[in-house]
């Protein structure tokens, strides 16, 4: 039989147990965060190679993509800094330290990403018009070219050209063949604007959702970073 010395003994075992797993479990969150952090960084460092600063599509791209990995390091700050100052060494104090600066710098840097996410979403829509007009432009043109072409033909021309196609003529006369060209040619420009509309449209709805979804993403980010900041208040105590 068990004596009471025993199971005193056995209860001071299973505390001491108890107390030195929660010794090790901030340890472990720790060292977690730091492996998060370092994961985040060599992304963020792939993100930006090559760098291409002052092109709008690139800078879009990047920080949106950059908003959309914000999770990661978030949550390796928030292990790191999980239990405060117990059980760090001198070293890891003052490392903390500068990660809780760096908090503000990032949450300040997030929100001023905003105006240039607006900025670049506004320059972005006109080049994708001017693009979209250019093509228009330069398609409407050799269908023009076309019709001239057809136009200044002879009913001879019209005729070897139709058989180059390997189109039948089947008993119409060339001049109604001409007119029925130049009909599909006009239908096929008025296509091409329809569609150009379309694709302006659809480009500019695109844009706007990515840009109010990273607008946001930025301003939530900013906010979060700067909750971290405050709440970190106690790594920047000497």
């Amino acid at each position: 039989m068990k004596t009471n010395n025993d199971n005193l003994l056995m209860n001071i075992e299973e505390l001491q147990e108890v107390i030195f797993n929660q010794k090790q479990f901030p340890k472990i969150l720790r060292i977690l965060g730091y492996g998060l952090l370092l994961l985040a960084l060599l992304d963020i460092i792939e993100m930006f190679i090559p760098p291409n600063f002052m092109n709008p599509a690139w800078e879009f791209q990047t920080f949106g993509g950059l908003i959309e990995r914000v999770a990661v390091p978030l949550i390796g700050l928030v292990f790191v800094f999980y239990g405060e100052r117990d059980l760090r060494r001198k070293w890891e104090l003052l490392f903390v330290k500068i990660l809780s600066w760096l908090t503000l710098v990032i949450a300040i840097s997030f929100l001023l990403l905003i105006p240039l996410l607006v900025s670049n979403t506004i320059r972005i829509n006109k080049q994708n018009s001017v693009q979209i007009s250019n093509a228009v432009q330069q398609q409407i043109l050799q269908a023009e070219q076309v019709q001239k072409q057809l136009n200044a033909a002879t009913p001879e021309q019209i005729n070897n050209l139709l058989k180059k196609q390997g189109r039948s003529i089947e008993g119409k006369k060339p001049e109604e063949i001409k007119n029925q060209i130049l009909s599909e040619i006009s239908q096929a420009k008025t296509q091409i604007e329809t569609q150009s509309q379309n694709t302006r449209s659809s480009q500019k709805l695109n844009l706007i959702k990515s840009s109010v979804k990273w607008n946001l993403g930025a301003l939530i980010s900013g906010a979060l970073f700067f909750s971290l900041w405050k709440a970190t208040k106690w790594a920047r105590i000497n």
